[in-house]
């Protein structure tokens, strides 16, 4: 048996002397935490100087996110920067962090929180003449199956066009970079030169040097012991040393994030995960190296390993079943004087792990054994951070949640630091908002789904991927129970909606892949169904307010750059930022005079209710807004029939002149009322209908039964997504969000710059056309097999990348993929041609003409044309 499984069994039989140099640690740090307390109990003079009375903006913690932000702030130019820590700087869990940094995300936005980290860490000991242990060796994301090797190529795809440094390499050159390795089962690699891991403490002391520096005060020890908000928006931070009237303040502490919330009345959905990793004393072959070894990911092993000196460290990331959470800090709170301990370590949990470590890196079966640290990790439900404005508490911001704290640090400290400073974000980071999270979000849900991300840190990450733990939660609308069995159900903002609908026949169930899978035929019939007869399709996950009141068509103005529909009228409309970015697509209704309806997406429900919250209370608008998102279910009837179906349950006119396009009316269905819009998302002869949730069953058993004869049946959102791109239509979130303005979106229809109201950004547009764009939105139709877009692919013109797609899906109507795409403004002329990467190939793709479906609305009035000529 390798000497390392003697050391794992003999710690098993009783305690190792890593343990118990471990627990002396955790001894020390128990008896500074006395010390501590002491010191607080003294008052103010523990703090060595006196506390402010005033800061422009409250840091709450002091490990490396909080500290980064204190630092960036103060470098921009905040004069009044207060970070407070309850004990010492890196307490919880900054201090034991293995501190790998990696340009790596598989999402997009956060590729460019990790890029400037790096490039932080790079020049931030030359700043500040504090050292920070920062070694580059890079790093290899290992594939050993086939669909490991399509992940890698799916992930390229979506990385040429950032500017961070990533390289599909195969064997031979993993093995010249990592020699160590055996090759067995290695069939590809990906690489990232730059990456590799940094000191977390000296980290974060040099951004504390930096942020003192440039005019920060840190107050340590400085526990918080309420938060009590002003009636003009800022805050009373209440200490043992006194009280700061803040502008803001910011929670970034850590795993203590759920009990400063909970003094404001907030249960943030964060919850500590216990991690573990293994360090080796010196092993001879990495000695012997002249270079350091790059950070490998074993993806199927589910671990990292990186060289330590002269040795190893490996991590694992176990499968759910053997994580385990610290849910007790949930339920009873984090122990009082807890910062810098350990938990007991469990190498049971992991050995499943070391086994397959051992076989990929022959030279750990002969190691000792010299520290085992495991140490808690803060996790939300889908494992990225929270950081932002928090909807519900004016000036309240988060940077909690950090799964991974040192490689977001720099780029968060940054993010954070330009929307104070600047009013806006700085570029898209919505999959980060903490309003993603709502009271749906309960305890026994955080812990499921912490659960099964800790076990996803390194399964396949798939186009479409769904998850499965906690589900169903509080928000499953009146149609629920009734077509749950009948359908593969997405997950949207905590509601569950269906994708698609099965058929006797279909290959049924979840079943991802890279390519076109069981769902491609059932959405097919789904998107003939649409355009031939009627369909239904279940949209109660849209964000729904109420605004009204004396000033409410003011308020509305401001925030919107299309003007304010008319009573009775729908129209789209669209948030902007002062630098004319769009920050949401809204669609509102004015119900009754002075009284608007407002829909927007599922996931920006409380990101837009937020914004519009703020407007209203900075510029003391007189306004009423309620969210009703819960409240009110809405089903799409949409098709050639859908008239003739809606025609038999009421007694409304539904022809065309007694019931308009973008109009709304109140109308009883099937003796139950509704609120009634024609208008659809895919682009056919619809209408949406709003009514009480639970009035949502009884309606749709009727719609199913008057249709019987017209063809009527079911429909989801995939075929949804297909339907609206042939019909052109831009999605908030792909074509459309922070980081692109309306005119280069193409949607110049919906913004009125000649209206009198001064809307937020209207200066900036102005200013942008003046200039001209630079990039536009395409329309691609392209030549592929059995794959499609789906957005965020490359695009390349004469071996160049140009830009990039936003969105992208199979066309049923035309038998050819579609897709949207950012590309320069030369190459954005009808005919244009450029090529499409997907899965490592580049497939001809051709500009054209949009839309590439005629909407009903537009066939209708150009029926009418054609026959009041003839």
């Amino acid at each position: 048996m390798s000497r390392i499984l003697n050391a794992i069994n003999t710690h098993l039989r009783r305690d190792l002397k890593a343990c118990r140099r471990l627990r002396q640690i955790s001894e020390r740090s128990i008896s500074c935490t006395t010390q501590r307390r002491s010191e607080e109990d003294d008052g103010a003079g523990a703090l060595g100087k006196r506390l402010k009375d005033t800061a422009e903006t409250v840091i709450i913690g002091g490990g490396c996110v909080g500290v980064s932000l204190a630092y960036h702030l103060a470098k921009a130019g905040q004069k009044d920067v207060v970070l407070l820590e309850k004990s010492e700087l890196t307490a919880g869990s900054t201090w034991h962090a293995a501190g790998l940094t990696t340009y790596y995300h598989p999402g997009i936005n956060l590729k460019k929180i990790h890029y400037y980290s790096i490039k932080l860490f790079e020049q931030l000991e030359a700043e500040t003449g504090q050292a920070v242990g920062f070694h580059q060796p890079g790093s290899i994301r290992i594939a050993s199956t086939p669909v490991r090797v399509d992940e890698l190529k799916y992930q390229m795809t979506r990385t040429h066009w950032h500017p961070t440094p990533q390289f599909l390499i195969g064997p031979e050159k993993i093995q010249e970079l990592f020699p160590l390795l055996n090759m067995d089962k290695v069939l590809a690699g990906l690489y990232n030169p730059g990456d590799g891991h940094i000191d977390p403490y000296s980290l974060t002391m040099a951004m504390a040097a930096g942020a003192r520096m440039y005019g920060a005060q840190i107050y340590n020890p400085a526990p918080v012991t309420g938060l009590t908000p002003t009636s003009d928006g800022k805050w009373d931070v209440q200490t043992r040393h006194g009280t700061i009237r803040a502008n803001r303040i910011v929670n970034a502490t850590g795993f203590w994030a759920r009990e400063l919330g909970q003094m404001i009345g907030f249960e943030h959905p964060t919850i500590p995960v216990h991690h573990q990793y293994v360090v080796t004393a010196t092993v001879p072959e990495v000695k012997a190296l002249k270079s350091e070894l790059p950070v490998i990911r074993d993806l199927e092993g589910s671990y990292y390993l990186r060289q330590e000196r002269d040795g190893l460290l490996f991590g694992p990331y176990e499968r759910e079943h053997n994580m385990v959470l610290q849910d007790s800090w949930v339920r009873d709170g984090v122990p009082p004087g807890f910062g810098k301990e350990l938990f007991e370590s469990d190498l049971d949990r992991i050995m499943d792990h070391v086994e397959m470590a051992m076989e990929m890196v022959p030279v750990l079966k002969n190691a000792d054994i010299i520290n085992i640290v495991s140490g808690p990790i803060t996790y939300t439900p889908d494992l990225l951070p929270m950081v932002g404005p928090h909807q519900g508490a004016r000036n309240y911001w988060t940077a909690i949640g950090f799964g991974y704290g040192i490689i977001h640090s720099g780029g968060v400290g940054k993010f954070l630091s330009d929307w104070i400073m600047t009013g806006e974000p700085p570029y898209d980071l919505i999959e980060c908002d903490p309003n993603r999270y709502g009271k749906w979000t309960t305890v026994p849900y955080m812990c499921a789904k912490a659960r099964e991300s800790y076990g996803f840190n390194n399964v396949v990450g798939y186009p479409k991927e769904e998850r499965f733990a906690g589900r169903p939660t509080s928000r499953v609308s009146g149609l629920y129970e009734l077509l749950k069995d009948k359908a593969s159900m997405g997950f949207h903002a905590g509601w569950e909606q269906p994708h698609y609908f099965y058929k006797p026949g279909d290959d049924t169930g979840y079943k991802p892949s890279f390519r076109r899978t069981n769902w491609f035929g059932p959405v097919g019939r789904e998107c003939k169904l649409v355009m031939e007869k009627v369909g239904v399709i279940d949209l109660t996950p849209f964000g729904k307010f109420v605004v009204k009141g004396k000033d409410s068509h003011k308020l509305l103005d401001r925030l919107f750059a299309n003007t304010m529909p008319k009573v009775g009228v729908t129209n789209i409309s669209h948030m902007l930022t002062s630098r004319g970015r769009v920050y949401a697509e809204v669609t509102i209704t004015q119900h009754a005079p002075g009284e608007f309806f407002l829909v927007t997406g599922s996931g920006s429900e409380l990101h837009d209710l937020r914004w519009i919250e703020k407007e209203a209370a900075d510029g003391g608008y007189e306004v009423d807004i309620t969210n009703v998102t819960d409240d009110i279910g809405v089903l799409g009837v949409a098709g050639p029939n859908s008239r003739k179906v809606l025609q038999k349950l009421t007694e409304e006119d539904m022809s065309d002149s007694g019931f308009k396009f973008l109009h709304c009316k109140s109308i009883k269905l099937a003796g139950i009322p509704i609120k009634a819009t024609r208008i659809s998302y895919t682009g056919e002869l619809g209408w949406e209908l709003y009514m009480d949730i639970k009035d949502m069953a009884a309606v749709y058993e009727a719609l199913m039964e008057a249709g019987q004869e017209e063809g009527i049946d079911n429909f989801g959102t995939y075929a949804m997504a297909s339907l609206r791109l042939e019909k052109g239509f831009r999605g908030w979130g792909a074509e459309m969000n922070c980081d692109t303005n309306p005119l280069e979106a193409g949607l110049d229809y919906f913004i009125k710059l000649n209206k009198p109201a001064d809307f937020i950004g209207k200066q900036a547009l102005l200013d942008i056309k003046a200039q001209g764009l630079k990039r536009k939105l395409a329309y691609l139709a392209l030549d592929t097999d059995n794959i499609d877009p789906e957005g965020n692919e490359t695009i390349w013109y004469n071996g160049k990348v140009v830009g990039n797609t936003t969105s992208g899906a199979y066309s049923y109507t035309s038998q050819q993929s579609l897709a949207f795409a950012y590309v320069p403004i030369d190459l954005a002329t009808i005919g244009q041609k450029v090529e499409v990467e997907l899965l490592g190939k580049k497939y001809p793709a051709t500009v054209i003409q949009e839309p590439l479906v005629l909407t009903e609305p537009t066939r209708t009035r150009l029926q009418k044309k054609a026959k009041s000529r003839a």
